[in-house]
């Protein structure tokens, strides 16, 4: 199968200008000024781009697949996620993650939900454990589950700073660290550690006291929901200035933001006048997740739902609202998760890569198009493939 997509401006995330795309099968063949349907071949797709944006693919580097919450008890335990809840958000690579409840969600339904995904089009990794100290790995120890199992490429989300953690020392966080830097390097995976960051006021510093008191690197461990609030956001700032990376959650509610989150948009806009290296931030959904609110003694008051189509809205909001250049604010879901989660099929519009794309009318950003690896799934707007169990 052969698609063409012409008349297209195309961010790569960096501005290439108005090129046509050869798509083969579920790879970028060519990108040239002008490419015409080659004779004699009839299955070509052909897809006019005039006036739209051709960008990559979108990668949500945090979404509960398989459902989170369960704070409130389990009638709060959330749903899982369904293939169109990505596809019309312009996610074509997701990975899955378990939180807070790591007994009832189990990383063999984490892997299964996972290939499920695969098997309806969609890219999908996943990281061992959940939110508990010890980690709960699939099999035994976090090493084996990197270098083994081909979906599993890093560690998470471990919980800090938060009453619902294991408050796990900084001891125990060197040597999940290690494990998974050990599993990284033996499997040419990221070996990443994904650290839940919550509204306790020691904030990153277990993550600083291992990289002070060991030889682990700061970019061993991806910390998110940086943007929880003002002042994990500032120590956000002072993390990534020195080399870290910095996750942000863009799903949200507002009365979190009346109470302090720093909204994505706005959050991205003051790093870069902060002077943090573009590369060291990305944006994630938390979709499926929870969104708990909690008084001030541990008590749950209520909770909302995650959603992935946050992730885009975010980024939208970046580039009309807070002027963040488009190129720039494409990078936080798109080549910075793929260089940071080793992802070397991903993030870019590149010949070789995954064709993953998606197609934006250039007046309002909206999301016109969606491939996932060469099958288009979005078509002006609506989804023409579906879940098996979505009617």
């Amino acid at each position: 199968m052969l698609t063409i997509i012409k008349n297209g401006e195309v961010y790569a995330p960096n501005y290439l200008g108005k090129m046509d795309l050869l798509l083969v099968g579920n790879k970028i063949g060519f990108i040239e000024d002008q490419i015409e349907k080659p004779a004699g071949f009839v299955d070509v797709k052909v897809i006019d781009a005039t006036d739209k944006m051709v960008v990559p693919g979108f990668i949500d580097a945090h979404v509960h697949i398989i459902g989170g919450g369960g704070e409130g008890s389990y009638k709060t335990r959330t749903p899982e996620m369904q293939l169109t809840d990505a596809t019309l958000a312009g996610v074509t690579t997701v990975i899955g993650v378990i939180g807070t409840d790591g007994t009832t969600r189990s990383m063999a339904a984490l892997i299964a939900k996972a290939r499920g995904l695969e098997e309806e089009g969609l890219t999908c990794y996943v990281h061992t454990g959940s939110y508990q100290v010890p980690v709960k790995t699939l099999m035994g120890k976090i090493e084996d589950d990197i270098i083994v199992i081909d979906k599993i490429i890093g560690v998470g989300e471990i919980a800090i700073a938060d009453h619902r953690s294991s408050q796990p020392t900084y001891e125990e966080l060197a040597k999940i660290a290690s494990a998974a830097r050990i599993g990284g390097m033996l499997s040419g995976k990221s070996g990443i550690v994904n650290i839940h960051v919550g509204d306790s006021k020691d904030q990153l510093k277990l993550i600083e006291r291992v990289v002070e008191k060991t030889d682990i690197p700061l970019g061993q461990f991806y910390p998110t929901h940086i943007n929880r609030n003002q002042q994990l956001f500032e120590a956000g700032i002072r993390y990534a200035q020195k080399g870290g990376y910095v996750d942000f959650t863009t799903s949200s509610i507002p009365k979190f933001q009346k109470e302090g989150e720093v909204k994505c948009s706005i959050a991205l806009r003051r790093m870069l006048e902060s002077n943090v290296d573009i590369s060291r931030i990305t944006f994630t959904s938390d979709a499926q997740g929870s969104l708990p609110d909690f008084d001030s003694s541990g008590e749950l008051l209520g909770l909302k739902i995650g959603k992935i189509s946050s992730l885009f809205e975010e980024v939208r909001d970046s580039i009309l609202k807070e002027s963040v250049p488009i190129g720039l604010a494409l990078r936080v879901i798109t080549q910075n998760p793929a260089e940071i989660l080793k992802l070397k099929q991903k993030g870019k519009v590149e010949v070789g890569r995954d064709a993953d794309l998606v197609i934006l009318r250039k007046d309002d950003l909206v999301i016109d198009t969606v491939l996932a690896r060469g099958q288009v799934m979005v078509e002006h707007g609506k989804a023409i493939v579906k879940g098996t169990f979505e009617s």
